[in-house]
């Protein structure tokens, strides 16, 4: 496809969070270059539950998208030739739910490199939650109450942490994860999404005014927490994603 590596990470946002806003979604099919890109869903960190699936599809209508999902928990459900089906979209979006399910389910199938591969080539991978933090070096995982760290994909070379600023226990379990070893990265609150091209942050965007992200590090024995400029996607139209 000629393009760089794209990776969108929302902290929180999305048809699944966000049912009456399509800014966040719309800014990551604005990126494709088809008029009518082809989206495949990846609902593994949810256990392919079936609310989700329907949810996604009502959102990414045929009509706008050329729609498909690949389910690993069904045997009836998605393509037989992932890897070829996954180099043939032009977004990969992946949703939330267990981040430790999503990684083993994925790794047990072989769907991590499988992932490598589109996103080498150029298709655009994005994902609310589980479906961000899996991208990263490292992060909290918090879906069971506490929080713990993981061990990501590692696309990108960092740690991250969502949610940031609407669960009262994840920044500073972040902090301390920093403190204790844990490579620096970014937070993104619910309604932010870090848009990186390569390994790099090309820009943050924002669907709610006053979301926000930021790069947090270690500096010594505390750590150093800047927030980033962002760009609220309110200010341009939206793309209709029902038909």
């Amino acid at each position: 496809m000629g393009r760089r590596p794209q990776i969108v990470a929302y902290g929180g946002g999305g048809f699944s969070m966000e049912p009456g806003n399509p800014l966040l979604d719309s800014y990551v099919l604005s990126l494709c270059r088809r008029k009518k890109p082809r989206v495949c869903f990846f609902p593994s960190a949810s256990g392919d539950a079936d609310h989700y699936v329907v949810r996604f599809y009502r959102h990414f209508s045929s009509a706008v998208c050329d729609p498909s999902h690949i389910s690993l928990f069904r045997r009836d459900c998605g393509p037989g030739a992932v890897r070829e089906h996954l180099l043939k979209q032009d977004l990969i979006y992946v949703g939330g739910g267990s981040i430790l399910s999503l990684l083993g389910v994925w790794r047990a199938h072989g769907i991590d490199e499988d992932l490598r591969a589109a996103w080498r080539s150029g298709v655009i991978l994005c994902g609310v939650s589980a479906g961000s933090l899996c991208w990263f070096a490292s992060g909290l995982t918090a879906y069971h109450r506490d929080a713990k760290p993981y061990a990501g994909l590692g696309f990108l070379p960092h740690s991250n942490a969502v949610h940031y600023e609407e669960e009262s226990t994840r920044r500073p379990a972040y902090h301390a994860a920093l403190r204790d070893g844990m490579p620096g990265g970014y937070a993104a609150s619910d309604g932010a999404a870090l848009h990186f091209v390569g390994k790099d942050l090309h820009r943050v965007v924002l669907s709610r005014p006053d979301a926000r992200a930021y790069r947090v590090e270690a500096a010594g024995e505390g750590v150093v927490e800047r927030p980033l400029e962002a760009t609220y996607l309110g200010e341009r139209p939206p793309i209709a994603l029902a038909a």
